[in-house]
């Protein structure tokens, strides 16, 4: 485990596991298919992380269900595709994944990652990308599934949450953990300022987890 101290706001995290250095410099780069439907801070995160070097990847696509989701926007800044399946135009959640399976084949996509893909997925997506799809979730799974993950935690009363990356399995929020970083709950704290501090190791991790599910 490592003990950071670095946060903007001077806010100590604990990260497990350690990821060594030359677990982020892969023989080829690992081709990403991102699917969000909010801001798309994540999906900027994994992008300055392979801008910096820091992740040797190439997003392929992004793949969005909200029309209005801002992550449309920054994949633009970044000169990457991005694809609106609305979900509301499918009679099914299957009829849907099969759409984002075509488009993720299209684009020649390995890893599929869920950054704040707030649809629930069928067995149609997972066989088509068996152990290769990956969910960041803002709490200490198995802790807190599902949505509102941070009012959960304010409600229970907890001292430490933080924030899950995990490959994806058919039930919410489960599946092998790949690595999480824990922050401390402070007195004064709201949802606003605890999610914005769980952002930031969002931020962080979900990077370095990718590269090490594609050297797994």
């Amino acid at each position: 485990m490592i003990f950071n101290s670095t946060l903007t706001d001077s806010t100590p995290s604990l990260i497990s596991p350690v990821v060594p250095p030359n677990l982020l410099v892969t023989d080829s780069p690992i081709k990403l298919g991102i699917m969000a439907s909010g801001s798309g801070s994540n999906f900027e995160a994994i992008a300055q992380a392979i801008a910096d070097k820091q992740l040797n990847a190439q997003i392929q696509v992004v793949i969005y269900n909200n029309p209005n989701a801002q992550v449309a926007a920054r994949a633009q800044k970044w000169g990457i595709p991005a694809v609106l399946h609305n979900h509301r135009e499918f009679a099914s959640r299957e009829d849907l994944d099969q759409q984002i399976v075509q488009t993720l084949q299209q684009f020649n996509v390995e890893w599929l990652i869920m950054a704040g893909w707030m649809r629930l997925i069928t067995q149609v997506l997972l066989d088509n990308f068996p152990n290769q799809v990956i969910n960041i979730h803002p709490s200490l799974l198995p802790s807190f599934k599902g949505v509102r993950a941070v009012e959960q935690a304010l409600k229970a009363g907890v001292k430490i949450a933080g924030c899950s990356v995990h490959l994806v399995s058919l039930e919410v929020d489960s599946g092998p953990i790949l690595m999480q970083a824990a922050v401390p709950v402070l007195p004064n704290d709201t949802h606003e300022t605890l999610h914005a501090r769980i952002q930031l190791e969002e931020h962080r991790i979900l990077p370095q987890a990718i590269a090490l599910a594609a050297q797994k």
